[in-house]
């Protein structure tokens, strides 16, 4: 079977070269760039950020299988794909060592903010010792916006920081509550509740119609000018606009970055220029969420070829 890897072959830790390891009878290709310019000789696609549109999956008679690498399958036009009866899997952040990765360098990203990473270099550069007071994270309210795999994963590892926890979920609120030891919990209509009360917003939801732009001017204004926003989900769901305006104007304290509106982010973009520790997408990016995604795409691949249902598919 020929696979199609949408993404430079080192990309994602190595994933490519994993996979190939692990299926030495398939023929394997990335494409050098999140980007496909034709599916006509392809029978399994791994889209990674590449959009599924339509209109490529014009000339894909031969393609059975669109595989993510993750989660996220927002750029794939599903619908488009179940008529042409190709079908669309993903591999759940709960059950390959994802959820786990991602939640680490989340606490990353908050604790580089809370210490004022920035800073460090140049006063190591300029001899500035016991420079810069940074904050404890000890007492701080951390508000998780999305309480699935990631989102729980997140909520465990904070508890021994002794952080007080707040979260929104869709459903199962009082369980969610008895059972990740939060001590506040609210429906997305909640949002604005969560978002005065927190220290550092933390984003774990998928990106869809309705999350778009979720945390947009109004948001961004109902939280507390020392506050930080962690985005782990993806750049879509906070307006770049309207964050750049908060860093600037001291809305918001600062925010960490490892998912952008452009992917790769134009380094000269100006909203570097404020307090943002960026990362590059790599929050899954680690041997352990690698190993077990590669297991769940290579069991795929096989299904496939044995002419058997894929784990993890989604319908329209």
């Amino acid at each position: 079977m020929k696979v199609l890897f949408a993404a430079p072959e080192k990309a994602w830790g190595g994933f490519f070269d994993m996979l190939r390891s692990e299926l030495p009878d398939h023929d394997f290709e990335a494409t050098g760039g999140f980007h496909v310019t034709s599916l006509a000789d392809t029978d399994v696609l791994i889209p990674t950020m590449c959009p599924v549109t339509a209109a490529m999956l014009v000339d894909s008679s031969r393609l059975r299988l669109i595989q993510q690498c993750g989660a996220g399958l927002e750029g794939v036009d599903i619908k488009a794909a179940a008529q042409k009866n190709i079908w669309v899997a993903n591999v759940p952040t709960d059950i390959s060592g994802n959820a786990d990765s991602v939640a680490e360098i989340g606490i990353y990203l908050m604790i580089g903010l809370a210490r004022k990473q920035r800073q460090m270099a140049p006063n190591l550069a300029a001899g500035k010792m016991g420079e810069p007071q940074g904050m404890s994270l000890k007492g701080r309210t951390v508000g998780i916006v999305g309480l699935g795999g990631i989102g729980r994963a997140l909520a465990s590892r904070l508890a021994p920081f002794g952080v007080r926890l707040a979260g929104i979920k869709r459903s199962g609120l009082r369980r969610a509550k008895q059972e990740l030891g939060l001590q506040w919990v609210g429906s997305p209509a909640d949002l604005p509740g969560l978002l005065t009360q927190s220290d550092f917003v933390v984003l774990t939801l998928p990106l869809s119609t309705e999350s778009r732009n979720l945390i947009d001017e109004t948001a961004l204004a109902a939280m507390q000018p020392g506050a930080f926003l962690i985005n782990l989900s993806r750049g879509g769901i906070v307006s770049r606009k309207a964050l750049e305006v908060a860093l600037r104007e001291g809305v918001i304290a600062g925010a960490g970055l490892d998912v952008f509106w452009e992917e790769p982010p134009d380094p000269a973009d100006p909203i570097f220029a404020h307090n943002i520790m960026a990362t590059p997408h790599i929050g899954g990016v680690t041997d352990l969420s690698m190993q077990g995604i590669v297991r769940v795409v290579a069991e795929n691949i096989q299904r496939v070829t044995r002419n058997e249902r894929p784990l993890y598919t989604k319908d329209t």
